[in-house]
């Protein structure tokens, strides 16, 4: 299915990223955008996409990506809905609102909504896809597919538990890294070494998982001699179960932020 041209409804970090790892993946090019944002990265201004097209111009569009702040979907909405094509469907990485919501703003047209993280512009997000309308989830997996991997939720709900396992985690694993670099530095390394080797030995674990197939409790395992320096660690990283239960507490919070945001 033909899903260009696109309209993208905000080109800030998300939407940026997303255009770059669709150039990457040579899936779609800057000739199939449209962009709708009053802030313009220069680099994207030179890309070849159209940038800020006149109204007239929206009704080409096949797919509307919308991709701007909560607080600004409705404004976005408002000022294309009547513009667009009748059979366009529109596709929403906004957190927390809802679909019913979203095809209400737009005049009844399909959509379908995907929680997606940054990591797409070097394809290797994750994405949570969720739609009712057969079109509009294909268009959303055509949008997504290329630059990650993707997880269909058949309840809309559930999205807002991929909120807080995967579209906000990335920022958990940064405040990780953040708080190793800190205790390296309290342990005796230059902040520089600090930093070279919580960084790069983060990294290359997520990469190992990836490529071995292998279950991460397994390799906390293999890297876990008995009454080793690891198994020292880790007894005071899940002491009584705390990491469990504030990784827990962490996603539950993020989950009703979400729910908030879609009142």
């Amino acid at each position: 299915m033909g899903i260009a041209p696109i309209l993208l409804l905000g080109a800030g970090r998300m939407g940026g990223a997303l255009i770059e790892g669709w150039a990457a993946a040579g899936a779609f090019q800057p000739s199939d955008l449209l962009v709708r944002d009053p802030f313009v990265s220069p680099a994207l201004a030179a890309s070849g996409a159209a940038i800020n097209p006149p109204d007239a111009d929206l009704a080409k569009a096949k797919t509307v990506l919308l991709a701007v702040k909560p607080q600004l979907w409705r404004e976005a909405a408002a000022t294309v809905a009547p513009h667009l094509a009748k059979d366009a469907v529109i596709v929403s990485i906004v957190a927390g609102v809802k679909a019913a919501a979203i095809s209400e703003a737009f005049g009844g047209r399909k959509v379908a909504r995907v929680m997606p993280t940054t990591a797409v512009a070097i394809r290797q997000g994750a994405a949570s896809l969720h739609g009712d309308d057969p079109a509009a989830l294909a268009a959303a997996k055509a949008l997504f597919a290329p630059v990650g991997s993707i997880v269909i939720l058949a309840d809309e709900d559930l999205l807002h538990a991929a909120t807080g396992v995967s579209g906000s985690a990335p920022a958990y694993l940064y405040a990780f890294v953040e708080a190793l670099e800190a205790a390296g530095a309290k342990a005796g390394l230059a902040e520089s070494d600090a930093k070279t080797l919580a960084r790069a030995t983060m990294a290359g674990a997520m990469a190992l998982m990836a490529k071995s197939g292998e279950e991460p409790s397994e390799l906390r395992r293999q890297v876990t001699s008995p009454n080793g320096t690891t198994q020292a660690a880790l007894d005071v990283l899940n002491k009584d179960g705390v990491l469990d239960k504030l990784l827990a507490e962490t996603v539950a919070a993020c989950v009703a932020r979400s729910r908030e945001l879609g009142r």
